[in-house]
């Protein structure tokens, strides 16, 4: 019997890489870029070649600046804003991609590939949500979970028991660092994904517009992590005045507090987010030959669709 393996796609993250390392000479007859779109196809087919997933979620962001966070944290994702409108903000993305984006929707739902979201939450939110639901299912039926991201956010979520890792795309799609929980140990002197989110939100992320603690770097973070357990355990000593904690260490963590109480929502993907339940097999066949050929054709993406399609009848054998 087949293992059953989820593959979860931070699907914008994927598709940024693509952007920037597919050149924009790649086009659609009428001249369109389609950099965007072709990349992540053959990135989707590489995977399922050598991941061999036999379910696959493409994970959306429905709000990539959640107002749940941007209310606890003002400057989450600020830098990124192009335009704050009346509806929400913008997120500031090349000319040339986000027109790109609503034809890989158009591909992906006429291949059958699911793509799930959530309204006010991230991709990172709705993969935390997935794996929390797979943990729930009896262990017999529960699959491993390969994430794959170019968003250290989400080593969150590694768990060796619960066979959840990370495929990190720092080095790209074709050599993926696998982060497990010794992998954590070995990079961030962490032990689980759960002690990587209480170092990531004392350390902070300057890329996602979080201050974190100044004064604490990734290295004094793991090592709090280290002697208290968790950032409650941290906090605690805090409180208690615990002589662990050195005199310069205790005044940087109390003049955090504000920022403490907050970050940990802030930081930790959502368990629970309202995400639609559908079917994630991989598909055999494309859910909708005709709108394939249709799109196939109008955006010239005829090799990455004929590869794709290849790859996944070759996986259903």
């Amino acid at each position: 019997m087949t293992e059953s393996r989820l593959l979860l796609l931070d699907t914008a993250s994927l598709y940024f890489r693509a952007y920037f390392g597919v050149p924009d000479s790649v086009r659609s007859p009428d001249g369109q870029p389609v950099n965007a779109v072709r990349g992540l196809l053959d990135m989707i087919a590489r995977l399922v070649v050598d991941r061999r997933p036999t379910r696959l979620v493409a994970c959306w962001d429905d709000d990539w600046r959640p107002a749940f966070r941007v209310d606890a944290i003002p400057t989450y994702k600020a830098h990124r804003v192009a335009v704050a409108a009346p509806e929400g903000d913008v997120e500031e993305v090349p000319d040339t991609l986000q027109p790109q984006v609503p034809v890989i929707v158009d591909v992906l739902a006429a291949f059958g590939i699911a793509r799930l979201g959530a309204p006010g939450f991230e991709a990172d939110d709705v993969i935390g949500t997935l794996v929390a639901r797979e943990r729930e299912r009896p262990p017999a039926e529960r699959a491993a979970i390969d994430v794959v991201t170019g968003d250290r956010d989400l080593f969150q979520l590694v768990d060796d028991e619960a066979r959840v890792r990370v495929l990190y795309t720092v080095r790209g799609i074709k050599d993926l660092e696998v982060v497990d929980q010794a992998r954590l140990v070995e990079r961030y002197s962490v032990p689980t994904g759960a002690a990587y989110a209480d170092m990531a939100a004392l350390r902070g992320d300057p890329s996602d517009g979080l201050p974190g603690v100044p004064g604490i770097g990734e290295k004094t973070a793991a090592a709090l992590v280290h002697r208290y357990g968790s950032l409650a355990g941290i906090l605690a000593a805090r409180d208690a005045h615990d002589p662990g904690l050195t005199a310069t260490q205790l005044r940087r963590l109390t003049e955090a507090a504000k920022y403490l109480d907050v970050a940990p929502g802030v930081v930790r993907v959502a368990p629970d987010a309202p995400v639609a339940r559908d079917d994630d097999a991989l598909p055999a066949t494309p859910a909708d030959p005709d709108a394939l050929v249709a799109l196939s054709e109008r955006w010239g993406l005829t090799s990455s669709v004929r590869r794709l399609v290849d790859v996944l009848a070759d996986a259903a054998v």
